[in-house]
């Protein structure tokens, strides 16, 4: 069956483009608009037309799914979802997937049978060719991820540029042995995350060095279970990036435990700034996501795709922060 990504490669434009050709072309310039006619044409390419036909039988009712209910993120973003639904008029629906592939599939097949006006995943995985099949016929926005080579509209923050931030931090404040304990790698996210911590690594001369990189699953358990590894080693790290807070705050207990002084002995950042780490022992010196304007966003550009208006792109960054606080020994050294 042909594609919608066929008809891009075959006309040498994004899928994107393609898709703004068949639901609003007077957006796209007309010696554009005709190369996807031509391909479209040559291919014998079918949109679906079905998918269109349902969004004119609204439900008013849209459906969030998270791949956790306990992850500590998610809240804010689904308040900020619920905020932009209300004042549009419609209702907010929550699904978890439990991380399991099979029920996120199930959840999608509550929109292909109209049972929702649209869908809004919190970084929830997929089977490829499901992506590729619903990328374009029907209405979804990705918050806080997004999918690698489909043009899937995505909300979410710079990840490689605040991997960088932190390992420059750290290597500013003297250190070079510095792990980094990542969220699970079949996640977009987390392999920005580790482009940032390597790239920053590759531009201070620092060698990257495998003993120091961990793969977790974003948990306390997996945080408090890396340090153990860690510091059991050899080669020890004097620093340590977490791909989230949760796993930091594990990581810190089991350094406690282990008669290791955070930060003084080792340094530690965390990553999203949940409403413990401030409070935490140490306070955790960490990135802020702004998830309730993630929340916001992503529900603002599905209502637009729901009622077939153009976006300006497909993926809309949104600016975080570096908080400084004393896990990362800035303050014993005076930065």
């Amino acid at each position: 069956m042909v594609k919608m990504s066929d008809v891009a490669k075959l006309a040498n434009v994004s899928t994107a483009t393609v898709s703004r050709v068949l639901r609003n072309p007077e957006t796209v310039k007309k010696i554009t608009r005709q190369k996807v006619f031509e391909a479209i044409k040559q291919l014998d390419y079918q949109p679906n037309i079905l998918a269109r036909h349902f969004r004119t039988n609204q439900t008013k009712t849209i459906l969030v799914v998270v791949p956790s209910l306990t992850n500590l993120v998610f809240s804010e973003m689904i308040s900020g979802i619920d905020t932009v639904a209300t004042e549009k008029g419609y209702q907010v629906l929550l699904g978890n997937t439990n991380k399991e592939i099979e029920k996120a599939q199930s959840y999608i097949n509550h929109l292909k049978q109209k049972q929702v006006d649209g869908v809004i995943l919190l970084t929830v995985k997929l089977a490829q060719e499901l992506w590729e099949e619903i990328a374009h016929d029907y209405p979804i926005v990705l918050a806080s991820d997004f999918v690698e080579d489909l043009d899937i509209p995505a909300v979410c923050i710079d990840n490689i540029n605040c991997g960088y931030q932190i390992t420059e931090h750290l290597i500013k404040l003297g250190h070079q042995k510095i792990a980094h304990v990542s969220g699970a790698l079949d996640v977009a996210i987390s392999r920005e995350r580790v482009k940032g911590y390597r790239k920053a690594l590759h531009h201070y001369n620092i060698p990257f060095d495998e003993s120091l990189m961990i793969e977790a699953d974003y948990s306390i358990g997996s945080g408090y279970s890396s340090v153990r590894k860690l510091m059991k080693q050899d080669n020890q790290p004097t620093a340590i990036f977490f791909g989230n807070d949760e796993m930091a705050m594990g990581g810190i207990k089991a350094a406690k435990e282990m008669g290791i002084r955070v930060p003084e002995d080792l340094a530690v950042i965390g990553f999203d700034d949940i409403k413990f780490s401030a409070v935490f022992d140490p306070a955790l010196t960490t990135i802020a996501q702004p998830f309730h304007e993630m929340g916001r966003k992503s529900m603002e550009w599905l209502w637009k795709i729901m009622n077939d208006e153009a976006l300006e792109h497909e993926k809309y960054v949104i600016e975080s922060q570096f908080i400084i606080r004393e896990s990362c020994g800035a303050n014993i050294k005076g930065q």
